[in-house]
């Protein structure tokens, strides 16, 4: 089993900057991949960046060049940090990951609003 616990999100002008992270606990050792996602009112789920335990990156085209997903795996702890935000952006950021073994799990999801 693994527990995620996200912190960080909020309330961010347009244009600002923020960052959330995400820290696993339980069996670590089988974490694969680690990612956000994210889920304005009305809108399906989708992702926003994913990171391997490598290092290897992928981004939603929506954040490509305003995203850094980055990770700590001796911390167990994958990051977002978001820059130039906008309206869009706004919505509730999930984390997931996925083990070796295919099993995924979601973090409690944080909130993250752009508005003047």
């Amino acid at each position: 089993q693994v527990q995620l616990v996200e912190s960080g999100g909020g309330l961010v002008q347009p244009g600002g900057s923020l960052s959330v992270s995400c820290a696993a606990s339980g069996s670590t050792g089988r974490i694969n991949v680690m990612g956000w996602y994210r889920q304005a009112p009305g809108k399906e789920r989708e992702v926003v960046a994913t990171i391997t335990r490598s290092g290897i990156t992928n981004y939603a085209d929506s954040v490509k060049g305003r995203f850094t997903i980055s990770r700590d795996n001796a911390k167990a702890t994958v990051y977002l940090q978001m820059n130039s935000l906008n309206a869009e952006d706004t919505a509730v950021y999930y984390c997931n990951l996925s083990t070796w073994l295919g099993t995924v799990y979601w973090g409690q999801g944080t909130q993250v609003t752009v508005s003047s």
